[in-house]
């Protein structure tokens, strides 16, 4: 069997091949708990206003056309 590394290399061949790029992504960790502070801190300074002004916006422009 073939090396885990070459394994690898021809799995991303193949994507590749089929139109797909690898795409890696780092984000704030939710368990942690200073990740988690500083996410409720955020939400308790939302403005109900703004955010519901900001819903509408995205129902408006999230609306379909029935007739395609």
């Amino acid at each position: 069997m073939a090396e885990p590394a070459e394994r690898m290399k021809a799995m991303r061949a193949r994507r590749r091949a089929d139109g797909l790029r690898e795409l890696r992504l780092f984000v704030p960790d939710a368990r942690a708990k200073a990740t988690r502070d500083r996410v409720a801190r955020e939400v308790a300074q939302l403005s109900a206003a703004s955010e519901r002004d900001a819903l509408n916006w995205v129902e408006a422009v999230s609306e379909f056309d029935e007739t395609r």
